[in-house]
């Protein structure tokens, strides 16, 4: 029996897992590598984007004697195809990618996607922030196969996963990149294999949210504690988190915990003991656990300076926007 062909194509630490599990099958034969650079540019960031998750899956590919390529300026470069051509694909791999495959790519071979999500719910950008936010009991990843739309194809297997209060979007992105290597390791050796068939995605079903940049992690306090509690782990390390900030300056939040109700207006600071509480919308009062402040200057802000930087959201933006966190 022949053994497919697969090209595989990604980034980050999820995609340098999955190229592994591919180089450690002995039904697959990895036939060649596209990957990307750690900065990049990209359609909602033309001056560009760096890629925190970011892993040398180019690397990895060389050390087995892998052939690969490097994402240039963009999918079409006729280089990029004749590349993946010459490979000769029976199927294809996407996993940590953030651009849309190519149909000309896409003729060469059925090509199949992992995205973070329970498809076809969150299809689309930062699937697991999205969920995270919204106060999800539950998520997961989707292998798919690709077509023309966003996230769309039909499905060739899932992955779930609970998430708990005790959650942050690091330990969430974790337990999904070994759910990713199940998939590969067992669903697509099978539709690799031509012994699995996807099954179309209920359309009644389908969400879709769209991608996050840093300058969408700010905080409004008129929300409930729970909202601004979702919304800080689901943008804690290793992305930019949250902000909340006035004319001092701002802080980045990077862990909250509830700690009671306030009688006071939302976006009241009080010090306790050295640690700010903050009055949330509903009158819920967080405890902000782990924090970093900075002036719109530059450096550290303490005392009244520090409780007047945690005022209701402002319009200040810092260099910090310039560099935009990839959120898969």
């Amino acid at each position: 029996m022949k053994v497919p062909r697969v090209v595989f194509i990604g980034t980050s630490h999820l995609g340098l897992r999955c190229l592994e599990a591919l180089l450690q099958s002995p039904a697959l034969a990895v036939a060649g590598v596209v990957s990307a650079p750690e900065t990049f540019r990209i359609s909602y960031r033309p001056e560009g984007v760096r890629n925190v998750l970011y892993a040398n899956v180019a690397g990895a590919a060389a050390a087995h004697g892998v052939p690969s390529m490097i994402l240039g300026e963009r999918m079409t470069e006729p280089a990029l195809l004749d590349a993946v051509s010459g490979w000769s694909p029976d199927v294809m791999l996407v996993a940590g990618w953030y651009h849309m495959i190519p149909r000309a790519w896409r003729d060469l071979a059925p090509t199949y996607g992992l995205h973070a999500s329970l498809l076809p719910k969150y299809a689309g950008g930062a699937p697991l922030v999205w969920a995270l936010i919204n106060d999800e009991p539950e998520t997961g990843i989707s292998l798919f196969q690709l077509g023309g739309g966003v996230d769309d194809g039909p499905v060739a297997g899932q992955r779930r996963t609970a998430i708990t209060d005790t959650d942050n979007i690091g330990t969430v992105y974790a337990r999904i990149e070994a759910l990713a290597v199940e998939l590969v390791r067992e669903e697509f050796l099978s539709v690799a294999c031509g012994t699995l068939k996807p099954r179309p995605q209920d359309v009644s079903q389908r969400t879709v949210v769209p991608q996050r940049s840093p300058a969408d992690g700010w905080i409004d306090w008129s929300w409930s504690a729970r909202r601004v509690f979702n919304f800080v782990r689901a943008q804690t390390r290793p992305y930019p988190g949250a902000f909340a900030g006035s004319e001092a300056g701002c802080v980045r939040l990077w862990a909250v915990s509830a700690q009671g109700v306030s009688a006071e207006p939302p976006g009241t600071v009080r010090m306790d003991d050295g640690v700010p509480l903050v009055t949330c919308g509903d009158g819920g009062l967080l405890r902000l656990d782990d924090w970093q402040l900075e002036s719109s200057g530059g450096g550290t802000l303490i005392g009244v300076a520090a409780a007047q930087a945690l005022a209701p959201v402002s319009t200040l933006r810092a260099s910090r926007d310039r560099e935009v966190v990839e959120r898969r």
